[in-house]
């Protein structure tokens, strides 16, 4: 496959099978995520990979800090929020470190890290795996970062869903390029 077939062929795959995947194939998807650039090198990404139990763990989590913050929702509603971590077989949380020096941006260090995110995604296309990129207010939550092992003013920008998608999914259409760029000759 090469470069332009994966970018335009890649999509979210939000319907994924159950079935674990092969501890290697979640190795080589970091290893590609982690060839992104990166200013001054810093390798500002941060991959906590659940599987297995662990998704359980960060479903009870999000479900208590939703359950803290919204006390009026119904528990049908938290017990919804428990199961969204078993969506698919393997959740990675993405985190970015802060800039430890002066010269270093925080926001370079988070397109470094959308970037590995990127990259990770078309890696799992290439593979043949169902991808999908989420965020929401999980990924803002004080109680869920520290969960992860993230601090709580450390930028957390997505939890990637993957596993075998349970049915091949045409790509959606996308909007061309021309109403967003500017030619200046």
């Amino acid at each position: 496959m090469d470069v332009f077939e994966a970018i335009h062929g890649r999509h979210s795959q939000g319907k994924v099978k159950p079935d674990p995947l092969p501890r290697e194939m979640i190795e080589k998807l970091l290893d590609a995520a982690v060839q992104a650039p990166n200013h001054y090198k810093v390798r500002p990404w941060r991959f906590v990979v659940l599987t297995g139990e662990g998704r359980d763990k960060l479903g009870n989590v999000m479900a208590a800090w939703q359950q803290e913050h919204h006390p009026e929702f119904p528990q049908d509603t938290f017990d919804k929020t428990r199961r969204l971590p078993l969506r698919a077989p393997v959740v990675i949380a993405v985190g970015v470190d802060k800039p430890g020096e002066a010269k270093v941006l925080e926001i370079e260090n988070v397109c470094a890290a959308a970037a590995a995110i990127e990259n990770l995604l078309l890696a799992a296309h290439a593979i043949v795996l169902g991808a999908k990129w989420r965020t929401g207010e999980w990924a803002r939550a004080t109680k869920v970062k520290e969960f992860l092992g993230f601090e709580s003013d450390q930028e957390m920008i997505g939890f990637i869903y993957i596993g075998y998608p349970e049915f091949a999914a045409e790509p959606a259409s996308r909007s061309s390029f021309e109403d967003r760029t500017v030619w200046m000759e």
